[in-house]
């Protein structure tokens, strides 16, 4: 995680003075290059602070190891649910949510949010209804 770590905080570091160098260049008329880089750019940072810090909790990863097997990876990654339909909706959710505000129409707007807030509690309460309840 330090080299992937390392490799987004060069790559937002890269990209701040290249979206100031694109916003001079097209005079800050340009509203999607200009804010689209930097917006990259802090996504970039975000994701290098969160490699970092987890590399700080975690600093013997196998992945970085150079003469590591396959097979040391291998482990626990976490609980997941394969039966569960709840992220499908949650997806379907987001793109009309973002289809709503990319033609700014409200009223798509507030169609997503109810279910998006429906989505959401579904998927955390999915586990205290039903076949699968704990």
């Amino acid at each position: 995680m330090k080299i992937l770590g390392q490799l987004f905080l060069g790559l937002g570091i890269f990209l701040v003075p290249v979206g100031i160098v694109y916003g001079l260049m097209t005079q800050f008329t340009d509203w999607a290059g200009f804010p689209a880089i930097l917006a990259t750019a802090v996504m970039c940072f975000f994701l290098a602070f969160f490699l970092m810090f987890t590399d700080k909790k975690h600093p013997h990863q196998p992945n970085e190891n150079l003469e590591g097997e396959i097979a040391d990876t291998t482990g626990d990654y976490g609980f997941y649910s394969p039966w569960s339909w709840w992220p499908l909706m949650i997806g379907l959710v987001c793109a009309i949510l973002v289809t709503g505000l990319a033609m700014w129409q409200v009223w798509v707007i507030t169609l997503a949010i109810p279910l998006a807030i429906l989505a959401c509690v579904g998927w955390v309460y999915e586990y205290n209804r039903g076949n699968h309840a704990h």
